[in-house]
């Protein structure tokens, strides 16, 4: 076999390889595109509507608490109060009795 005969045979060789790998890597691709459409497609249908579920929830939640946290201030001034006048009552009891 001549030079010029070898070097054709392993260039051919080399292009049969080059075509092989080309081939798997477009069928790599190919599934990695059926991948990235799968994980859109559960993420706008599954995820995502789940995520607003759980926003909403805690959006309301805030603002229920947010609401009623000047409501609790007010009790607890109230509270301390109560707890003042008590403990005067029940010192005046004392005494009298």
């Amino acid at each position: 076999m001549t030079d010029n005969e070898l070097l054709l045979a392993l260039s051919d060789m080399l292009d049969k390889k080059i075509e092989i790998m080309q081939n798997q890597i477009k069928n790599d691709i190919a599934e990695l595109k059926q991948d990235v459409l799968l994980l859109k497609l559960d993420n706008e249908n599954t995820i995502m509507p789940r995520l607003q579920n759980i926003e909403s929830c805690y959006t309301s939640t805030y603002k229920r608490y947010k609401n009623s946290v000047e409501s609790y201030e007010a009790m607890q001034d109230d509270i301390k109060l109560l707890k003042q006048v008590v403990r005067e009552h029940s010192e005046r009891l004392q005494k009298i009795s």
